[in-house]
């Protein structure tokens, strides 16, 4: 059973300029002259982490992380405007071509394996492969699923809770109600709905190790601007056109890929990754029968390393 890598420290750090307000903020760890490699984060609205590039052997990967616009370390933090997905597309097309890098493996979860996916069909010439984990499709039918009928069947408890804390709710559509609240002008209700959507999140993404604790602590703004930013793409459906990942796959036929899906995922259920692989029936796809949606447990772990580890059999 593999396990993540040695935990290390970045060799280079930077904030790239994007042409507008935002500035990204790009690290490099593992070996400079390695097979490059760029991890991207889920949401939209987290970022990267330190655990995040341990997914990859630090002896073989130049391991590149970024934080998202108005994302984790990126400035300024939740900033909207000028924050689309063809902007991130171009971010990372920036942040390769400052980095010198000719082609790089793609490695993304759930909204960063659509996100690998995206990018690929626009500049399919720069990709060496994609790691994709938790498909997330980016359809009207996803958002559906986790935030109208579906997931509210599985926690009805929870749902309970985040649909009580918008009041005067359309019952047909949450998430314009809640955008309603949060571009709205009452603070108290802002924060009451933010924690009730993360609080939403949580249990569906973690299932049984969900831990409903700090219920009473104070909610941060920054809080506020996570779920502003997680809304602003999903109210926007994802600034793609429906079925756009699934319908450009046909141009990634030569692109080596690897479909990693948890069968447990209430987040993004498997029929997901199913229609993925229909899609790309050339691609490996693994499901892990105990595994859920996030990147964590023996299981996934071993999942994802043994497909960065494949990749460096063919690619170093």
């Amino acid at each position: 059973m593999n396990v993540l890598y040695p935990e290390l420290s970045p060799y280079n750090h930077f904030y790239l300029e994007a042409g507008c307000q935002h500035a990204v903020y790009v690290e490099q760890s593992g070996n400079p002259q390695g097979i490059p490699v760029i991890f991207l984060h889920g949401g939209p609205c987290s970022g990267t982490r330190p655990d995040h590039r341990r997914f990859f052997n630090p002896e073989y990967y130049r391991i590149i992380l970024f934080d998202q616009r108005g994302c984790g370390l990126s400035l300024p933090f939740g900033l909207l405007e000028n924050n689309t997905t063809q902007d991130l597309i171009d971010d990372m097309g920036r942040i390769r071509q400052y980095l010198g890098i000719t082609q790089w493996l793609l490695f993304g979860g759930s909204w960063g394996g659509a996100l690998a996916l995206l990018y690929a069909q626009q500049h399919p010439q720069c990709v060496l492969g994609i790691v994709v984990r938790a498909v997330f499709l980016a359809r009207r039918q996803d958002l559906e699923w986790f935030a109208k009928e579906g997931a509210n069947r599985i926690y009805p408890e929870q749902w309970q809770r985040l649909i009580e804390s918008v009041p005067e709710r359309d019952e047909k559509d949450l998430v314009t109600a809640l955008c309603s609240i949060l571009w709205g002008q009452d603070e108290v209700a802002k924060r009451r709905v933010t924690r009730e959507w993360m609080a939403w999140g949580g249990q569906v993404a973690l299932g049984n190790d969900y831990k409903a604790s700090g219920l009473h602590d104070p909610v941060t703004e920054k809080m506020v601007k996570q779920v502003l930013m997680e809304l602003h793409y999903a109210k926007n459906n994802y600034f793609i056109k429906e079925n756009q990942v699934l319908d450009g796959c046909v141009q990634l036929s030569n692109i080596s890929t690897i479909i990693i899906h948890g069968r447990q995922d209430l987040v993004c259920p498997i029929e997901a990754g199913m229609k993925l692989h229909q899609a790309m029936p050339h691609a490996d796809y693994i499901v892990l029968p105990n595994a859920g949606h996030i990147a964590q447990g023996s299981e996934m772990i071993d999942a994802l390393v043994k497909a960065t580890d494949k990749f460096v059999e063919t690619l170093f």
